[in-house]
């Protein structure tokens, strides 16, 4: 090789080195972050803060276990000091052994019996493992059509329903169908009643000692058929959902209670008229009472009940609740433990929620908490019966705190401190909490903490969840309206912001009824309104009165009058918007789901040049097609309110339509039904506007699954092809 030839090889080797030093220099120091895939909010892990799986303390215990790579790890508190407690190789030596399949992954624990045994369930059978032993065995096997299945592992039963007919089962035995074998047209027992209104979440619930069974009967067979069409079938299939629509006839529920030993049914006798709502199903401890909140159709005026559990007799009513707009039941009575007359009822008759203290004489003994705030939920007592555990906004109203209040003085304290929204598990004598809170800038941390809310260990800390992902910045903040109330709203800012751009604004609302957007918690408002920030969107949500969480006055102002002072608070939100130097006022668009969907099209109805573009999903166009229980409560009948139900209603008001509207709905959606936006197109066509629409054929009320990715397109396509 000639110097020449040298030269010019080692001049190239240089020169190939300096631009492979400026390129690795270049891409550390501006190396873009990824933005959201919008697929692996279903598919990967990786989209969610680290988790302590199964966390939980083992009853009458300071042991905490949880999955720490597919084995049952314990600790007792107060240290974090972990060994394995139960490994799935012995889980899955015990199946095996019992002729059973392997488990690729640690069961769910179902219940704790001791703090060496449980129950688990895989596929259709419950099994109970014994720790000690390192043996299962199977215990129930549960029908392949059983729905509405309500265990009793304390005394080895359970009961579920098989189409209308409800059945108990006690472990191990055959199972008995609880109503007449003879079929009753319309009739279900052991069903969820009143469309999951005032917090019914059962259709069934045992007593305390396993003895009897307290069932809802529901008679639908005067009710109407609302037909909805199922499109998979070659030749369409008509399917019948009994839909009462406000104004209309609705169902008629009465109480059974099943005797386990005899095999008696009885009716508890709640009188007439039939058409109410039995709210708050709840047995004494002793089993000799049943009491029910029984509140009459216009869900002005509750009476709490007590009723003899072995005869049906009415014994008395405790208190009575009245109120001109609406009483709202959605909590059971909690009775103080060791005791068979006093219990706390959760109320909003002072104007805020709060626990009051009763005893079954109907005597109010004293309200247990008051101030401007709202007991979210009741968490427990604590093992001498002489404290509550509650969830509160007290101390933040766009987080929640575990807060314990002493019976006897009413005295407040703070268990968690730390700003944000907590998920507490006390231990079973209120000795030790796991608090697992987030907040707008903290993925998640787990702590241990005593009595007196000393932290005594750190269980997880995550800070760095989503940080090969380029993030936008989240703030809360509150405006106040023409009434002088507290607004609160969440912005979340486009990635790469610059204050000297203009910004295309998304709104995502709702603005109804038992919702509250706005909230302290890592990644607010979900993927998709983080996404849309990382596309270059201003994306605001604000909680207008009607929400949660602020109060009756606040939460109830809206009665009668739906999309009126929830639409002005909104506007308080967008004048703010417009006063931000970095918002193009030319490009506001709106989105938003079932009341959402409502308020979406109401906003850019009344306000058509403002918003550019509107996307509503499932939504409510006229109240007059909504259902009975929570219609009625929000607007009352047709018949009594005709001027609230026109003024809502958007059929009136398709000729202010301009711009761009895209409508989707779910041909199957069973709560707003889809004659709701089929009824709005009829009334465009009449006014000669257009409107853009598409249907998910075989979803139901929203888009659940994988195939939210195709409606998350959807609309992010939609706003981008017109807002741009």
């Amino acid at each position: 090789m000639n110097n020449r030839t040298d030269y010019k090889q080692k001049r190239m080797w240089k020169n190939t080195m300096v631009c492979l030093f400026v390129f690795a220099f270049l891409s550390e120091g501006f190396a873009q972050k990824q933005i959201f895939n919008m697929e692996d909010v279903f598919t990967s892990a990786k989209m969610y803060p680290e988790n302590l799986r199964q966390l939980q303390w083992i009853p009458q215990t300071h042991d905490y276990v949880y999955i720490k790579e597919n084995d049952l790890v314990k600790a007792t508190a107060p240290s974090h000091k972990t060994a394995t407690f139960v490994s799935l190789s012995d889980v899955n030596a015990a199946l095996t052994a019992q002729g059973e399949k392997s488990l690729k992954s640690f069961p769910s624990i179902v219940h704790w019996v001791s703090p060496y045994s449980f129950y688990f369930q895989t596929a259709n059978k419950v099994m109970r493992y014994q720790i000690k032993e390192k043996t299962t065995d199977l215990k129930a096997e549960i029908p392949a059509n059983a729905e509405n299945i309500e265990f009793d592992f304390d005394h080895e039963q359970m009961a579920y329903t098989i189409d209308n007919d409800l059945y108990v089962m006690p472990f191990g035995k055959e199972a008995r169908q609880v109503n007449p074998s003879e079929k009753e047209e319309g009739v279900k027992y052991g069903h969820i009643v009143h469309r999951n209104e005032f917090g019914i979440e059962n259709g069934a619930y045992w007593s305390p000692a396993g003895k009897y069974l307290a069932f809802y009967r529901m008679d639908e067979s005067m009710v109407d058929d609302y037909p909805l069409v199922n499109t998979t079938t070659r030749i369409a299939d008509l399917q019948k959902e009994k839909y009462p629509m406000a104004g209309l006839t609705s169902h008629c529920v009465t109480t059974g209670v099943y005797d386990m030993e005899t095999g008696r049914i009885i009716y508890l006798k709640t009188g007439e008229p039939a058409d109410k709502y039995l709210c708050s199903v709840t047995w004494s401890p002793d089993e000799k009472y049943i009491f029910i909140a029984v509140l009459n159709r216009e869900q002005n005026h509750l009476q709490m009940n007590q009723y003899n559990a072995k005869s049906g007799d009415f014994i008395r009513t405790l208190f009575e609740e009245r109120n001109s707009r609406y009483v709202e039941p959605s909590d059971p009575l909690y009775f103080l433990p060791n005791s068979n007359t006093q219990f706390l009822w959760m109320s909003q008759k002072s104007g805020w929620k709060h626990l009051h203290l009763y005893d079954i004489n109907g005597t109010e003994i004293k309200q247990l908490t008051s101030g401007k705030w709202v007991v979210k939920s009741f968490e427990g007592f604590d093992a001498k019966g002489q404290k509550v555990f509650i969830t509160s906004n007290k101390d933040e109203i766009v987080g929640n705190k575990l807060y314990t209040v002493d019976l006897k003085s009413g005295q407040i304290s703070t268990v968690s401190s730390e700003e944000g929204t907590h998920i507490v598990k006390p231990s079973s004598d209120g000795a030790y909490y796991l608090d697992r809170y987030t907040h707008l800038h903290l993925p998640t941390a787990i702590l241990l903490k005593d009595a007196k809310a000393v932290t005594k260990a750190v269980l997880l800390q995550d800070t760095t969840s989503l940080s090969e992902y380029d993030l936008p910045e989240v703030s809360i903040g509150k405006l106040k309206n023409a009434n002088g109330d507290d607004l609160y709203y969440r912005l979340i800012k486009p990635t790469n912001f610059d204050v000297n751009k203009k910004y295309p604004v998304f709104v995502y609302v709702y603005g109804g009824p038992h919702s509250q957007l706005v909230t302290n918690g890592w990644l607010s408002g979900g993927h998709f309104l983080h996404y849309m920030a990382q596309k270059g969107y201003v994306v605001f949500t604000l909680d207008n009165r009607g929400t949660s969480n602020r109060g009756f006055e606040f939460e109830s102002v809206i009665h009668r009058r739906l999309g009126t002072l929830e639409v002005e608070d909104q506007m308080v939100g967008m004048d703010f918007l417009k006063s931000l130097p970095y918002v193009d006022t030319n490009r506001f668009s709106v989105d938003g789901w079932s009341y959402g969907g409502f308020m979406t099209l109401t906003l850019k109805l009344k306000y058509p040049s403002l918003f550019k573009v509107a996307t509503a999903g499932g939504p409510v166009i006229d109240w007059q097609y909504y259902e009975v229980m929570y219609g009625e409560r929000y607007m009352d009948t047709p018949e009594e309110n005709p001027d609230g139900y026109k003024n809502a209603s958007l059929l009136n008001q398709t000729a202010n339509i301009d711009g761009h509207i895209l409508i989707i709905h779910g041909a199957m959606d069973a709560t707003v039904v889809w004659q709701h936006s089929l009824q709005f197109l009829t009334e465009a066509i009449k006014a000669r506007k257009q409107v853009d629409y598409f249907v998910y054929p075989t979803h139901e009320h929203n888009v659940r699954g994988i195939d939210r990715v195709h409606l998350w397109n959807k609309i992010e396509n939609y706003h981008k092809t017109f807002n741009q």
